[in-house]
């Protein structure tokens, strides 16, 4: 029996394990965080909020979780994980109704997520086009429609020959736009969906996610646009996975933060690490090794020696500054707040707001016994702009203390739902708040003596937090850097949302895309004859095809796109 060392226990390294173990290999897992699995997917008991009942904690969570339909992958290995009842992992994912708009000063702009099928869903449809009719003009609606029409009949070569070089600002034309039009299209889009920056995206990746939302909105016969879970992360989905993989023999090393990859006779030859603050080495007798850490952690973990075997893998470490921010906060109400049957973007925010109103989606969570017991209902909010100034504390949300962020954000929640005379939100219906564990401030605090000898501007750069876990995202011109699961070193391979893959964007669906190319490798390499990991395309409707042939051969022609319809 083939042995493999997994270095990374998030969605990438369980995915892998999974798709391992099941094919008869012995797989042993290396995990820094030494409670929870899952990455950056994970939920978490939220500090001290277990007065009532030492066993409930209130539930937090790095960021919230949705799934749309076009994710094929992990929702496949979803279908294998038991949860009990002989219902599995998938069976927790319930369907969303709309998406909501806020913005200050007018009503929301409220879109179905999926083909109308009923008259109020068709209402809503036409009071959203009313409402973007009323702030963009007929040209910048017909700018915008023109290049998502050019996406739709684009060959795949053109996107990754032409299209990864050019910024999804730059294709949409915003520098000439609106406001509105930035708000609302371009720039928001970006921000709130892939939390990166218009100006240097690449349309590579924001024009392919898009086409599949808007592909699955437009289909009568889905209605899986957009799924979330009918529970918090670890119950509905993580913690089940754990015992599954336990079950079926995964060893499961936590707190084991690895710090180095040795190499002997051209190949790996084992791994240290450091756990509880003892060095420690393992996997001399290990047959693969399958490195599934964030781009940041795994540039650090490339050697002069592993450089030197396979000299392509500095490309990792070229990738790994492209990160950004994308982190979490939970408001915990003591009043009922459903803003919507979905997910609500904040088109006014500095900070590029996103949020859900979560209990509505968890039929069975009882809430009475977790925190100081009067916590009815939880709006978790994403914060996906951290370098832009606030719309009142006028400061980037990396240069604010927790308690800043906390405020800052709540004010601007106000300020895009308190709109035409209701007050949806007030200051006290907030009866705690929990951000995200990774967001850590530094430096250590200073007495308020010794902050006012200091200049205003170093006055505010006291206050800084820091990001443990940002996510990779995909700029322009960074495809070519981004490698296969395999690499030039034999028994090494690659798993994480930085590979390859037809996904092409740092996701729950890209990380085990990644760890499925990954273990077909492993197989190819061991000489296994078990069946190989299923890959799915992106999917593009059958009419698309046939324009998207004509754009090929134009393509390959060296000519640009043209339309041909």
């Amino acid at each position: 029996m083939a042995k493999v060392i997994v270095i990374g226990g998030g969605v990438a390294g369980m995915s892998a394990a999974h798709e391992l173990v099941e094919r008869g290999f012995q797989v042993e897992i290396y995990e820094r965080n030494p409670k929870y699995v899952g990455g950056k997917a994970r939920s978490v008991d939220v500090p001290g909020s277990n007065t009532i009942d030492p066993r409930l904690f209130l539930p937090g969570e790095h960021g919230f979780r949705f799934f749309p339909g076009f994710y094929k992958h992990v929702t496949d290995t979803m279908k294998r994980i038991p949860v009990g009842d002989g219902d599995s992992a998938f069976d927790n994912l319930v369907t969303t109704q709309d998406m909501m708009m806020a913005q200050s000063n007018a009503q929301p702009i409220v879109l179905p997520v999926d083909f109308p099928t009923s008259l109020k869903e068709v209402e809503q449809l036409f009071a959203a086009f009313q409402e973007f009719n009323a702030e963009l003009s007929t040209e910048e609606i017909a700018c915008f429609s023109g290049k998502i029409w050019q996406l739709m009949t684009s060959c795949r070569e053109r996107f990754t020959a032409e299209y990864d070089s050019i910024s999804w600002w730059d294709f949409t034309e915003s520098g000439s736009k609106s406001l509105a039009y930035q708000r609302l299209l371009s720039g928001g889009l970006t921000r709130s969906l892939v939390a990166c920056q218009a100006q240097t995206a690449s349309t590579r990746t924001c024009g392919a996610i898009l086409l599949q939302l808007l592909y699955l909105m437009m289909d009568p016969f889905t209605r899986d646009t957009d799924r979330v879970f009918n529970a918090p992360t670890n119950d509905a989905w993580l913690t089940p996975w754990y015992d599954y993989l336990i079950g079926e023999g995964v060893a499961y090393h936590h707190g084991a933060m690895v710090t180095g990859i040795q190499t002997e006779g051209g190949k790996i030859s084992g791994i240290t690490f450091e756990k509880d603050g003892v060095a420690g080495q393992a996997g001399t007798s290990a047959d693969f090794y399958l490195l599934a850490a964030p781009v940041e952690r795994a540039a650090n973990l490339l050697n002069e020696a592993i450089l030197q075997l396979d000299p392509s893998l500095k490309n990792i470490i070229k990738l790994a500054p492209n990160v950004e921010w994308m982190n979490g906060i939970q408001f915990y109400l003591n009043q009922e707040v459903n803003l919507n049957r979905g997910h609500t973007m904040y088109t006014g925010s500095n900070w590029a707001l996103t949020s859900i109103s979560q209990i509505q989606f968890w039929p069975d969570y009882d809430l009475t016994r977790r925190g100081n017991g009067k916590v009815v209902s939880i709006l978790s909010v994403d914060i996906s702009n951290w370098v832009d100034r606030g719309n009142f504390n006028h400061k980037a949300a990396r240069d604010c203390t927790k308690d800043e962020i906390q405020k800052e954000v709540w004010a601007q929640l106000k300020q895009e739902l308190n709109v035409g005379g209701v007050e949806l939100l007030r200051d006290d219906m907030v009866e705690t708040y929990y951000l995200d564990e990774d967001i850590e401030p530094t430096p250590a605090p200073m007495s308020a003596a010794m902050t006012a000898r200091l200049s205003p501007l170093k006055q505010e750069k006291l206050n800084k937090v820091i990001e443990l876990e940002p996510l990779l995202v995909n700029q322009c011109n960074t495809w070519s850097l981004r490698p296969n699961a395999y690499t030039g070193i034999q028994n090494l391979f690659l798993a994480s949302d930085y590979v390859k893959t037809n996904t092409d964007l740092a996701t729950m669906e890209g990380a085990n895309e990644a760890a499925r190319r990954a273990v077909n490798s492993i197989l190819l390499a061991s000489g296994s004859d078990e069946d190989y990991c299923e890959i799915w395309e992106m999917h593009t409707p059958l009419l698309l095809q046939a324009l998207q042939a004509i754009d090929r051969k134009n393509f390959e022609k060296g000519l640009p796109w043209k339309e041909v319809l």
